[in-house]
């Protein structure tokens, strides 16, 4: 029986407020405007050889605001227009449940990541989170992976005004998603 391929490293990308504008809720295509150093960033992250996976909350679906037919939606446009440029996500994880539902797909819980994980043959704790909200920091933490907040997005803000009171701190803090993926290409894995 051959060996099992050796795990890799990935890189785990929020959605809105990290790789698309964030908006509140999406609630229409025409809402959706993806940041402008994008793709650039993710087709980075592809020549360097490492995964990367879109992972997502949608409650909107849970509360009602959208179908979760517009969340494919806005995803297959995400995925056109990176594509465009020669970037690519390998995988697209979304929890569309309510904060009530107590599932453990929700970030902060980790289980769209170890779904990922088993999926791609990732391992999780050379792996990397980048984020807008202190729930992708926390999601890291939990996982073992290191944790970046960007400060697009809701970033900034829950960095002031939250930030001193966290139990834990992201392991750094960047501008953007470009910023966040020049530090990880320097960072050993």
């Amino acid at each position: 029986m051959p060996d099992a391929p050796p795990l890799r490293p990935a890189v785990f990308l929020d959605r809105d407020g990290t790789v698309i504008e964030e908006v509140g809720y999406l609630n229409h295509l025409s809402r959706f405007r993806m940041f402008h150093f994008a793709a650039d960033s993710i087709q980075r992250l592809n020549v360097a050889g490492l995964p990367v996976m879109v992972v997502t909350n949608q409650s909107g679906v849970a509360r009602g605001l959208f179908p979760a037919s517009l969340v494919d939606e806005v995803h297959r446009e995400m995925t056109r227009q990176l594509g465009l440029a020669d970037a690519r996500v390998d995988g697209i994880y979304v929890c569309m449940h309510g904060p009530q539902d107590g599932c453990e797909c929700r970030k902060p819980k980790t289980g769209l990541l170890k779904q990922a994980a088993r999926e791609h043959n990732l391992d999780l704790k050379r792996s990397f989170v980048v984020g807008d909200r202190y729930a992708d920091v926390e999601m890291a933490h939990r996982a073992g992976a290191r944790a970046i907040l960007v400060a697009t997005g809701y970033g900034r803000g829950e960095l002031e005004w939250h930030g001193p009171s966290w139990p834990g701190q992201p392991d750094f803090l960047a501008d953007d998603l470009s910023g966040a993926v020049t530090w990880i290409l320097k960072e050993p894995r």
